[in-house]
C-alpha cells in the first residue's frame, strides 16, 4: 500500500491552501443583499410605457436612483395594494435617501386602468410613486421582458374579472442594471437594506 510521506502532506496542504486563496480572490465583491441577486440576467432590459402624466417613459429616464418596479392592476383585491403599501412604508424608512429612490407600477390591465385610473390610484399610496401603461400589445411585451405571468379570469359580467399574474418586484441600481427580485412578503423587512447597499454601492 503507497504511503504518504510528511513532505508530500506538506505539499498537499500547501496546494490546498493556494486554492482556497484563488477561489477566495474570484468570489465577487460588492454588498450582500437580503433579496436574490439576479445581476447579470439576460432580461429585464427596459421598457417604452406611458406615466400618469401622459409622458412617455424608458428605464433610463431615472438613472442615478434606484429603481423598484412591480406589476399588478388596480382592481387587484390584495397582493397589489398589499405590495404598494408596504413600498410606501419602505420610503419613510428610507428618510432621505427616499429621494433618490423611484417606485414604478405597471399595469397588466390597461382595458381598465386608463391614465386617469393610475392617476388617482397609484399616487394615493405615495405621490413620488409613478404608475406606467400602454395598449396590449405594449403591456405583454413588457411582461414578456420581465417574465412576468399574468392570466385574466373571467367574473360575472365582461368587465367583472380578476388577473392572476406574478408578484415578484425588481430592483434596478442607478445605472440601470437589474440587480435583485424582492419577494412580496419581505418587502418591508429586506427592501431598505438592499436599497441603501445599491446607493452606497454606486456613491
Amino acid at each position: 500500500m503507497p504511503r504518504c510521506s510528511s513532505t508530500t502532506t506538506w505539499r498537499s496542504s500547501l496546494v490546498a491552501l493556494i486554492a482556497l486563496l484563488a477561489l477566495a480572490g474570484c468570489s465577487p465583491g460588492g454588498p450582500k443583499f437580503k433579496g436574490s441577486d439576479i445581476t447579470g440576467v439576460d432580461y429585464g432590459k427596459g421598457f417604452a410605457l406611458t406615466d400618469q402624466h401622459g409622458r412617455l417613459r424608458h428605464l433610463q429616464d431615472f438613472r442615478g436612483k434606484v429603481v423598484v418596479l412591480f406589476f399588478g392592476y388596480t382592481h387587484c383585491p390584495d397582493v397589489c395594494p398589499t405590495t404598494l403599501a408596504a413600498f410606501a412604508q419602505v420610503m419613510r424608512q428610507l428618510g432621505p435617501d427616499a429621494e433618490r429612490v423611484q417606485v414604478l407600477f405597471v399595469t397588466l390591465d390597461p382595458q381598465r386602468d386608463t391614465q386617469a385610473a393610475l392617476a388617482q390610484y397609484v399616487p394615493a399610496f405615495d405621490p413620488r410613486f409613478l404608475g406606467l401603461y400602454g395598449d396590449e400589445a405594449a403591456t405583454r411585451r413588457t411582461a414578456k421582458e420581465f417574465r412576468i405571468f399574468y392570466d385574466k379570469e373571467p367574473g360575472e359580467t365582461p368587465g367583472d374579472y380578476t388577473l392572476d399574474h406574478s408578484s415578484q418586484s425588481y430592483v434596478f441600481d442607478t445605472r440601470g442594471r437589474l440587480r435583485l427580485m424582492e419577494r412580496e412578503s419581505e418587502i418591508v423587512a429586506d427592501l431598505p437594506h438592499d436599497i441603501r447597499a445599491l446607493l452606497k454601492e454606486n456613491g
